[in-house]
């Protein structure tokens, strides 16, 4: 017996030296989930393979601690990290064959969880006994106690106790009562034996247990008796699971904007990121996501690529920013899982006409334009010029010539003139090409491109410093365009666009930049700019924009060879634009939009923008 036990002895003393602390724990006890918040601090969407996050431990209440351990190991603080008896258990099952299991105390729980397998076999029992020796000897307790509560599985797909808080009481862990901490604790002996909503005699296992932890509390003096007669009611949890992964419809499109937000400006990196433990609450605002969804599959509708060809490859993106900088809303596609290219974002189609209010604003602000009879004189919305269609472009020393050796003219939509003189004012209403190419001219090409940065284009976007540069060869997104916009809804003031207003990584502040506007117009010049579109939805080419009890701002865009159709409109709180385009993202090369939902092609272009905005409009004007 003496040498067998010496035997024995010395045999565990070898193994304890030769067992080493493993450097990597188990993927899943450091792999997190990011949550994704809208903008009213609902929960959007999850992304990451496994529902965990970890919280510190001094997050946890001291209640929530007390129900774990008067559950699982109340000698937790004053034992080795393992349970001699537990040791004799697992001797017994070697000696008579078998698995072993049970026994087993927290430390010993947090080494299977972090650094070994789930398998019931003497082996790995040992080993787990002889790491949780190393480990709490390593270690201090409230680090292991931590580990163990971020690690464990507690059902509905949640590891660690603040996803298990959110999945069963839709709250965070440290909002925990005692009493929601004893039933949380009764899940760690099997979540499928004790989850209410799994049904069969689950509720009866969970309210013993719960009473039992409770009164186990009180045994070990850490609830006192006049503290447990409040807990009388079985603290039910929601039967929703919460916490699910849904990149389906918009979210998708949401979820990669605000993820490259970060990346960007927080410095986190990728790979940072991926490892998880993010919570994002975005800016953008659950119900005008769902109204613009469903403003663009409305309009939708009228498309039938079956009878009709021209109605093949046909995309559309939409974006709302609030002149605040806030990204309210986009529309990316027809689905992220089933489109991953976000339409909002893209830059790929050209601005049009809708670029002609960059050109009007940079005209207004720089003052003093070449009139055609040759004075130099300030610009101001009543300022004449030539609207004829084919008006040629003049320069002091005359006609200007393009490359090819040709009068470069410009060109009216339906070659329509509008006479010798009209004034800006009005041919910004009606959309009248042939002035704003001259006036880009006179104004300066360059000037006009400082002013359309300014105003929140990006200088990547912006297209070949030629005559054409006024009637918008640039290839601004949605987004962009929405931006640019609300700069003259904010009277000047430019607001970079932002879809994030706050990141935290287990329950620490990530920075990110400040947000400040800065101007970029007078208040005078924007004022002038709303003036004239204004004038293009109550009198000119926006008129289906109107909506009633709104007095909307706003531009139709179309290009000289009707590859894209725009409208941009704005209140005096944000700024929406809708384009439409046709590609075939294999080739990625436009096509024209004529006849595109059964249209005359008499006018270039398409209604289906100004439809998309008029109609979202109207639902958030109607409020909730």
């Amino acid at each position: 017996m003496l040498v067998g036990t010496g035997l024995l002895s010395a045999g565990v003393m070898i193994a304890y030296w030769r067992t080493d602390i493993p450097e990597n724990l188990n993927s899943f006890a450091t792999q997190q989930d990011n949550i994704y918040y809208w903008a009213d601090g609902s929960k959007m969407s999850r992304t990451g393979w496994v529902s965990r996050q970890e919280m510190p431990l001094d997050k946890v209440p001291d209640d929530v601690r007390w129900a774990v351990l008067a559950a699982e190991n109340a000698s937790f603080y004053q034992d080795p990290g393992i349970d001699p008896a537990g040791i004799m258990r697992a001797i017994t099952r070697m000696v008579g064959g078998g698995e072993t299991q049970g026994g087993s105390t927290i430390t010993q729980q947090y080494v299977k969880n972090a650094y070994l397998n789930q398998e019931q076999t003497f082996s790995r029992k040992f080993t787990e006994m002889m790491l949780a020796l190393k480990v709490d000897s390593k270690f201090n307790k409230d680090e292991i106690l931590e580990g163990y509560l971020n690690t464990s599985w507690f059902g509905r797909g949640t590891y660690g106790i603040q996803r298990a808080s959110q999945a069963y009481y839709g709250k965070e862990v440290s909002e925990l009562n005692a009493s929601e901490g004893a039933f949380l604790a009764s899940l760690l002996k099997g979540a499928g034996l004790y989850d209410p909503a799994l049904g069969g005699g689950n509720r009866a296992r969970a309210v013993e247990r719960w009473k039992w932890t409770l009164d186990r509390m009180v045994v070990i003096g850490k609830l006192s008796p006049a503290e447990r007669a409040k807990f009388t009611t079985f603290p039910e949890p929601t039967r929703m699971t919460g916490g699910r992964t849904d990149l389906s419809g918009q979210q998708g499109y949401l979820v990669e904007l605000a993820k490259s937000y970060i990346t960007r400006n927080a410095k986190v990196s990728d790979a940072e990121f991926d490892l998880g433990g993010y919570q994002i609450y975005t800016t953008f605002d659950k119900k005008k996501t769902e109204a613009l969804d469903k403003a663009v599959r409305r309009a939708r509708e009228k498309l039938d690529p079956k009878e009709r060809k021209a109605d093949t490859f046909v995309r559309t993106g939409a974006a709302t920013v609030g002149t605040d900088g806030k990204i309210l809303a986009l529309y990316g596609g027809p689905g992220f899982l089933k489109q991953g290219f976000n339409e909002s974002n893209a830059v790929t189609v050209p601005a049009g006409s809708a670029f002609a209010p960059f050109v009007y604003a940079a005209a207004l602000s720089d003052g003093v334009v070449r009139d055609r009879d040759g004075p130099r004189r300030p610009v101001t919305p009543s300022s004449l010029y030539d609207g004829r269609h084919n008006a040629s472009v003049m320069t002091p020393e005359g006609p200007y010539w393009d490359r090819n050796g040709k009068i470069v003219k410009g060109k009216n939509d339906g070659g329509k003139s509008w006479g010798s003189s009209i004034s800006l004012r009005k041919a910004m209403a009606n959309s009248v090409n042939s002035p704003f190419l001259q006036l880009g001219m006179d104004v300066g090409l360059d000037r006009v491109r400082r002013h359309a940065q300014n105003a929140g284009l990006l200088p990547s976007s912006l297209g070949p410093q030629v005559p054409a540069f006024s009637l918008g060869n640039s290839t601004p997104s949605a987004i962009r365009m929405a931006t640019a916009y609300q700069t003259f809804a904010a009277e000047g003031e430019h607001t970079e666009p932002y879809s994030v207003v706050r990141v935290t990584r287990n329950a620490d502040e990530i920075p990110l930049p400040d947000v400040r506007p800065r101007r970029a117009f007078t208040p005078e010049v924007s004022r002038q700019v709303t003036d004239a579109l204004r004038g293009v939805v109550e009198e000119g080419t926006g008129k289906k924009a109107q909506v009633p009890g709104l007095r909307p701002a706003g531009k139709t865009g179309t290009t000289q060879d009707n590859k894209a159709a725009w409208f941009i409109g704005y209140t005096e709180q944000e700024a929406t634009a809708v384009v439409l385009y046709r590609m075939d993202l294999r080739k990625l090369d436009l096509l024209p939009l004529d006849g595109v939902a059964g249209s005359s092609g008499e006018e270039p272009g398409s209604p289906l923008p100004v439809d998309i905005w008029r109609d979202y409009m109207k639902a958030a004007a109607a409020g909730p």
